[in-house]
């Protein structure tokens, strides 16, 4: 089952008053299948940002489509996509985004407690996830008492909390240590394969990459190139680093 789907997705920045334009994305066409781990990689510049956004209802193309389950987000009004986001899309950002007003168990049931759920059920759900990322020790602390690694867990544990039809993560380990990002990509991992959770990654980190399963490249707005896991994660690591030389670059540029 296709969970999403961009049609001739077309970004183009500037261009008013005289001023020139600058291409962002490029008529790009795009799937994800439901249970898919995605990744997004490509040089500074490349558009993976600004793809993401669009995707996510964040930003609007010029031109084309996105669908979420067959839903059109981009015909979407302002509230009704804001609900939709808070309901059906699961975000991880670099920066945690946590409340420090509010414990680590409150940050990850904060979607259930807008959506009014009910005590028992936010309880249930919030200890479940709690375990699984194995944060259940730190459900009273702030984010300001806990490690990187760890406010990140509790942001990926928000992102699930209302069992979203794809989570999004923008540079997820981007702020962590080399110990934490294996962490966390390990979170990610579980999510997929035990909870079935569809996720669609950007990353600059090619060891973060090769825990997904298909790696989409881009450059100048275009996909230039798919790659999909289909030995060991160390194999495809290879494969993700050889087709980053390829594009004459490291992986510190993407």
């Amino acid at each position: 089952m296709c969970i999403l789907e961009a049609k001739d997705i077309c970004k183009i920045y500037g261009g008013e008053k005289g001023y020139s334009s600058t291409r962002a994305l490029n008529n790009l066409n795009f799937k994800i299948e439901e249970g898919e781990f995605v990744g997004i990689m490509g040089p500074s510049g490349s558009g993976k940002t600004t793809l993401l956004n669009i995707l996510s209802g964040v930003d609007k193309a010029n031109t084309g489509y996105v669908k979420i389950e067959g839903k059109k987000i981009n015909d979407m009004k302002k509230d009704e996509l804001a609900v939709f986001r808070r309901r059906k899309l699961g975000f991880v950002f670099q920066n945690f985004n946590l409340l420090d007003s509010l414990s680590v168990k409150e940050n990850i049931m904060l979607p259930m407690i807008l959506d009014k759920c009910s005590g028992s059920q936010m309880e249930k759900k919030t200890n479940e996830i709690m375990k699984l990322f194995d944060i259940h020790s730190l459900a009273n602390k702030y984010p300001y008492n806990i490690s990187g690694g760890q406010q990140q867990r509790v942001a990926v544990g928000r992102a699930i909390i209302n069992n979203p039809t794809i989570v999004f993560g923008d540079e997820p380990t981007g702020n962590l240590d080399s110990k934490s990002s294996k962490v966390i990509m390990e979170c990610f991992e579980k999510m997929n394969k035990e909870l079935r959770n569809t996720i669609l990654l950007v990353t600059h980190d090619v060891n973060a990459a090769s825990y997904c399963n298909r790696i989409v490249f881009l450059k100048d707005g275009s996909i230039t190139y798919e790659a999909i896991k289909k030995g060991t994660r160390k194999e495809f690591f290879n494969e993700i680093m050889n087709y980053v030389a390829v594009l004459g670059g490291d992986s510190s540029d993407f």
